[in-house]
């Protein structure tokens, strides 16, 4: 982790500039966090929301699009667009940005907004600024509550005469009119408002106070400086001298009896963690028909497992659902469609679209057809599309069971696409001829697909009940209609893939069935549709669980989540469906997750709404704060100096007349973090809940499950 430097003051002591100047010196990020409040009142300005209406104003920066510059030799403030950083300068905006800054809820927001840029940055996360190298901030509450557990943290003060003085330089050197009664008023009125909902003007317990009233610029940044330093000197030794607290308590050890499993985890041994996806690049082809045709359990019977969900019904497959593929020594990717029907409307329509869209995007096709009954006008039809496309055609005549049925197929030639091949999907009957076909007419380099993807690209799988809005998100964020969306619940039933670029980088997304019922409890269709949507999850990195936020928290919801938690997965909230939710439902539904999903208070959350794209922006960095927590790993020495810290102040409590002590531990693992405690005795699950909230509290860890186990080890005989 990168070093945090808080620093706090009033108005006109010269913190920002400091500031600054001290993140260009030692090449850290800069954050402005007064800017982003004149940000708020610029754009509450701009779009004529009345300053005395607090609701209004609360959401207005609730939906501020604002990109901060952290930059430090050119900061910058964009909002919607505009560079608003000379604007919000302005006496006007410094004149009522108070009465934004003193909105208890702007407040909150804006303070979300900050501690994920300073973690951002200090974390290294992708498109961070300082490559991890850290971050300066400042501004109101910066010290206390925005980030209490900084590195160094600093309230820059000076006299109210100097702070007049530099306040009015600053004008003077921006060109504008000096007004010495107004610029009194300005920033000794603006402290008071300030004061009544943030303390800054002394310096709590753990902040450093630096009086610059005798002080110039340069002479400021030194000291600051120097301060910094020297803190970086402290914590480099109080590393040391954790590490060398922790190879004793590793030495002593030895005097307990330990398993061949145990030698192996202190060693440093890890846990290899999984990872899966599929192939993009390769030849595509695509698999459609008319419905219950058998084109899934021909592709069941190319993949050689049952992969995609069956059913002796009509309609079961709506999305185009890729996988990937082998034969003959090929690789390719084989796309299942949904049938392809003639003048239909709602949901059959919109499957029949997908399977359109999976032509126009395939470099091949496989027309299955039902030899038993033979041709049809929807056939016919079909086959009319396939050539306005353009795309080259394999015929596969299917439920061609034994060879007297093979007549059936040769009345296919009917159709006009060159010779069907008799296939059994059910038996595999047939199946290598029609495969060696179509790796004949498949290019050796896919015209469609993609470059092959990267090993380091993120899966995500978006995880709820049914009709919460999965497909609806995957939508949004695709900005394109990927999946088949409709008003009746459980529309989605196999997981589907999506490669998306969000923020410069590329993701999978994973959209999946909803899980409407136990596993043991659900029939048909649905029962496959929810062992792959486990699946999906297990595959998966982080689990967006989506919440119609409308309706009251269910038992299912709490299932899923539960679902994904025992996975491993990291995990990201989104209570959906936020353009339905009125002030009365939102306390409601606070109330809610704090009774219901009190297990998962460290998941981030997002409100949101799919339908419209609101919020949807947010994702990402949602994402980001879930995979850092998901990937921590805390040195040994820091840990062991934490256990020691943590039981010193609050040993476990006395069972059976004998105390458990804990000898030494150590984290076997990431993804999720799994930490190992050598221990005398037995620790009660409520402790080992204990020990899990300060590790989060000391460490972070948002957005992951965490595993705690417990190995009872005795002294070795004499």
């Amino acid at each position: 982790m990168g070093i945090v430097v808080a620093i706090d003051g009033p108005s006109g002591s010269g913190k920002s500039t400091v500031s600054k100047q001290v993140a260009s010196r030692l090449g850290l990020a800069y954050l402005d966090t007064g800017a982003m409040y004149r940000a708020a009142a610029w754009w509450c300005e701009h779009e004529g929301v009345d300053l005395e209406d607090s609701e209004a104003v609360t959401h207005a920066v609730e939906t501020m699009p604002l990109t901060m510059g952290v930059n430090p030799e050119a900061p910058g403030v964009v909002c919607g667009g505009e560079d608003i950083a000379s604007a919000i300068r302005d006496p006007h905006i410094a004149a009522i940005v108070s009465k934004v800054a003193t909105n208890l809820d702007v407040r909150a927001e804006l303070a979300r907004l900050q501690r994920e840029i300073i973690h951002s940055e200090a974390a290294g996360l992708p498109r961070a600024f300082s490559a991890g190298a850290g971050v300066v901030a400042e501004g109101r509450d910066i010290t206390t509550v925005i980030a209490p557990d900084a590195d160094v943290r600093l309230l820059i003060t000076a006299s109210e005469e100097a702070r007049l003085a530099r306040r009015a330089a600053d004008l003077e050197a921006a060109g504008k009119h000096i007004d010495a009664a107004a610029l009194r008023d300005q920033v000794v009125r603006r402290d008071q408002d300030d004061s009544t909902v943030s303390q800054f003007l002394t310096a709590p317990e753990g902040v450093t106070l630096v009086d610059t009233s005798d002080m110039d610029l340069p002479e400021t940044v030194e000291y600051v400086i120097a301060l910094i330093e020297s803190e970086l000197d402290q914590a480099a030794e109080r590393d040391r001298q954790d590490l060398l607290r922790a190879e004793a308590l590793r030495e002593g050890l030895a005097d307990y009896e330990l398993e061949e499993e145990d030698l192996a985890l202190l060693d440093g041994q890890d846990i290899p963690a999984t990872d899966s996806g599929l192939e993009a690049g390769l030849p595509v082809l695509a698999v459609i028909g008319r419905p219950n045709v058998g084109k899934s359990t021909l592709v069941n019977r190319v993949l050689g497992r049952r992969a995609a969900v069956v059913q002796d019904t009509p309609g079961v497959t709506r999305d185009r659902v890729s996988y990937p593929a082998e034969w003959a020594g090929r690789r390719f990717t084989i796309v299942d469609t949904g049938g392809w029907e003639v003048d239909v409307a709602g949901l059959d329509a919109a499957v029949a679209t997908q399977a359109e869209i999976a032509v126009n995007m395939s470099d091949a096709v496989m027309l299955v057809v039902d030899a038993q009954v033979g041709i049809t006008e929807t056939d016919a039809r079909i086959v009319q599309m396939l050539r306005k496309s353009g795309k080259p055609v394999v015929l596969a005549a299917n439920k061609v069971d034994s060879p007297a049925q093979e007549g059936d197929a040769a009345a296919l030639w009917n159709l006009g696409l060159g010779e069907p091949y008799p296939v059994s999907a059910l038996h595999g009957r047939g199946s290598g001829d029609v495969l060696d076909a179509a790796m004949a007419i498949l290019p050796e380099v896919s015209a469609v697909a993609g470059p092959v993807r990267d090993d380091d690209l993120h899966r995500i799988a978006l995880v709820g009940r049914p009709n919460v809005g999965k497909s609806s998100l995957l939508n949004s964020i695709a900005r394109a209609a990927r999946v088949v969306v409709n008003e009746v619940a459980g529309t989605t039933r196999d997981p589907v893939d999506e490669v998306l670029e969000l923020d410069g980088r590329r993701w999978v997304f994973v959209d999946t069935a909803g899980i409407r019922r136990r596993v043991k409890q659900a029939r048909g269709a649905d029962y496959y549709a929810v062992l792959r949507t486990q699946g999906a999850i297990e595959k998966a990195e982080v689990a967006v669980i989506l919440l119609d936020a409308s309706e009251p928290i269910t038992e299912q919801d709490v299932r899923v989540i539960q679902q994904a938690v025992d996975a491993g997965r990291a995990l990201v909230l989104v209570n959906n469906k936020w353009d339905l939710v009125d002030e009365e439902r939102q306390r409601a539904l606070r109330g809610e997750l704090e009774r219901d999903l009190v297990q998962i208070q460290w998941a981030p959350r997002i409100n949101l709404a799919a339908r419209t794209g609101w919020h949807t922006n947010r994702i990402v960095r949602a994402l980001d704060t879930a995979l850092e927590g998901w990937q921590t790993r805390i040195p040994t020495g820091h840990l062991n100096a934490f256990l020691g810290q943590l039981v010193a102040a609050h040993p476990h409590p006395l069972r059976g007349g004998k105390q458990p002590r804990i000898l030494f531990g150590t984290q076997a693992s990431s993804k999720p973090p799994r930490f190992v405690l050598f221990t005398t005795g037995f620790l009660d699950p409520g402790y080992r809940r204990f020990i899990e909230r300060r590790l989060r509290e000391a460490f972070g860890f948002a957005g992951t499950p965490i595993r705690i186990s417990v190995r009872v080890r005795e002294r070795r005989r004499r």
